[in-house]
């Protein structure tokens, strides 16, 4: 059965189209996927773009399948709005959706058989998810502080912001993140990058840039940057340890795959800190940072779904990893 594997992210979205032998017949690359900013409808407007190219590369109007992992669908009444929107489409009856934390997990696991594990993805946000082979699933909400979260590149970037301007003004302890922040956009003082960041002379998306200059300030041994970084390393294995618990999976040898930006970046101080806590809270997983591309996860859960053999697998695998 074809299948349709889509990895839609909020910067960029990534199509495949697998046929029944594995080959991957067409591909297609597209714009973010961003539902609560532009509305459902107008989100899908952006995959079917690059669906539609994907598919005409393959010669094709419809698929056996769509699996499709994709940002913002955090919640089970997300995945069925965003389901039937998709299945209004006409590219297959057939649709499962969701999360694109399902789709770094399933292409980190490279025990195709009988895939089980945890990822958790540190990128602008932070997110984690679990799988076994039956189906069972563990999963977060993940839609920022109201549902527990801390962390992420954009939420290490405001606590750094935040710490540095209580330096500054006298109201916190002593950081050099307050001299470190406004040089990197140039700057003399936290009060002009304030005053910049506030009046849009520097744009909202920049503020992401704070995060590595927060790594580099931890690594040059300043205490509050220091912090920030182990409490992050905190949090990956306070999502991964409690998803491994509640599939019974902390006593098991399982893969912990680290996915996003923050933690492919491989810091040391925060992949340390990860590493040294889960070998003393779940000994025997193994913690992997992931490489593969998630469209791949994306078109390996549809394999999953349709019931396609081992070979099959190993042949889109194969194709990614080229």
């Amino acid at each position: 059965m074809t299948v349709l594997a889509v990895d839609a992210g909020n910067s960029k979205t990534d199509v495949a189209v697998v046929a029944a032998d594995g080959q991957v017949v067409g591909a297609a690359r597209g714009g973010g996927f961003q539902p609560p900013r532009v509305g459902v409808e107008a989100a899908v407007d952006v995959l079917a773009d690059a669906v539609g190219r994907a598919l005409a590369e393959a010669g094709l109007d419809s698929v056996g399948h769509v699996s499709a992992c994709l940002a913002n669908a955090d919640l089970p009444v997300e995945e069925r709005e965003l389901a039937a929107a998709l299945r209004a489409r006409g590219w297959s009856s057939s649709v499962d959706v969701r999360n694109d934390t399902f789709a770094v997990l399933r292409a980190g696991l490279l025990e195709d058989a009988e895939p089980r594990g945890v990822a958790v993805v540190c990128g602008a946000g932070v997110n984690c998810a679990g799988m076994l082979p039956d189906g069972r699933t563990a999963r977060f909400p993940a839609i920022g502080k109201i549902s527990g979260d801390w962390g992420g590149g954009g939420g290490l970037a405001e606590e750094a912001l935040w710490f540095a301007a209580r330096a500054e003004d006298g109201r916190g302890e002593p950081t050099a993140l307050m001299h470190d922040l406004p040089a990197h956009f140039g700057l003399g003082s936290m009060y002009a990058l304030i005053e910049a960041l506030h009046l849009g002379r520097i744009p909202v998306q920049r503020r992401h840039e704070c995060a590595p200059v927060l790594f580099a300030t931890a690594a040059g041994g300043d205490p509050v940057a220091r912090g920030l970084v182990d409490r992050m390393a905190d949090e990956v294995v306070a999502m991964s340890t409690v998803a491994l618990r509640r599939l019974d999976l902390l006593d098991a040898e399982v893969p912990v795959l680290l996915g996003g930006s923050v933690l492919a970046a491989r810091h040391p101080q925060l992949d340390t800190r990860i590493r040294d806590l889960l070998a003393a809270r779940a000994p025997k997983a193994d913690p992997r940072v992931v490489t593969e591309r998630p469209v791949l996860g994306a078109a390996l859960l549809g394999l999953d779904t349709v019931g396609a053999p081992p070979t099959v697998h190993a042949k889109v695998r194969a194709h990614y990893t080229l």
